[in-house]
């Protein structure tokens, strides 16, 4: 396991992971585990380039004191951070706001739930990253704000629950972003070659002449040039590549490249899904 994280920062936030002690044992666990049985974890390092033809052979990887190793391998899993999903609250019109913590525009939202729209109450990943404890509690707390703007009664005391709740959580998700920060200089070193929008055949190089033309100088312009974020998954698998492209091409950060808007239909259904409706109907 390749982390890009050194290991030094992970300890600095270890005290305010405390705050979720059941969380950080869970972590810690599978880190134990993965140790136990004899898989090697290395901090610190940044990835350079996946070797093979046909299919994957190896990982090359620079280690933490810069020198680049070469790892066999015949697959590679990769992870840069979790993205919400929030076209729902796109199309429904919501106000958006740039979150450093997650790293993406997000829809704004009170403490409740409630959206910048009346009557669109927000909870769970589709608004922001937390995990799948802070989406049960915010959507318990999304269904009081509702009651309670409804003018019906709620039991203050949950209330006052449901918050400390989700506040120790926000408290933690804060450490455990101190603990692994996104890597923002690794865009600088993917290949112009490497394809970053899978549906459709797009390469970083595509991105970067866009932006170093002065024809793109945000995501719907660099969309329509290129066709990034045009296929099938709209964006969900490149989006936040291309982001992070465009903005270091431009020398600015990803809030200053803007979002994609979201386009209808959220999920691709096929054909016949629509058929089988209208014979039902």
């Amino acid at each position: 396991m390749f982390d890009t994280t050194p290991f030094a920062a992970q300890a600095r936030a270890t005290a305010g992971m405390l705050r979720d002690p059941a969380t950080l044992a869970k972590g810690l666990l599978f880190v134990g585990w993965l140790r136990a049985h004899g898989v090697p974890i290395h901090n610190g390092v940044r990835p350079v380039r996946a070797d093979g033809a046909e299919r994957v052979d190896a990982l090359v990887w620079r280690d933490a004191r810069g020198q680049e190793r070469r790892t066999a391998c015949d697959a590679i899993a990769f992870g840069l951070g979790l993205r919400s999903e929030t076209q729902l609250a796109d199309l429904a019109g919501c106000r958006f706001r740039f979150d450093e913590a997650d790293r993406a525009w997000l829809p704004e939202r009170d403490g409740a739930g409630r959206s910048s729209v009346p009557g669109v109450y927000l909870a769970g990943d589709g608004s922001g990253i937390s995990g799948a404890d802070a989406a049960e509690l915010a959507g318990e707390r999304a269904a009081l704000a509702l009651l309670e703007d409804l003018g019906r009664p709620v039991e203050a005391a949950r209330v006052k629950e449901l918050d400390g709740r989700l506040a120790r959580i926000a408290a933690f998700r804060r450490s455990l972003s101190a603990a692994f920060p996104f890597p923002a200089d690794w865009a600088d070193a993917i290949a112009d070659d490497t394809m970053i929008c899978r549906c459709e055949g797009i390469t970083a190089g595509a991105v970067r002449e866009v932006a170093r033309s002065g024809q793109a100088r945000e995501m719907n312009r660099a969309k329509a040039l290129t066709r990034a974020g045009m296929g099938r998954c709209q964006g969900r698998m490149c989006s936040a590549t291309t982001a992070e492209l465009l903005a270091r091409t431009l020398g600015t950060g990803p809030d200053g490249v803007g979002r994609l808007r979201a386009q209808p239909p959220i999920k691709p259904l096929p054909v016949s899904a629509g058929a089988e409706r209208r014979e039902v109907a």
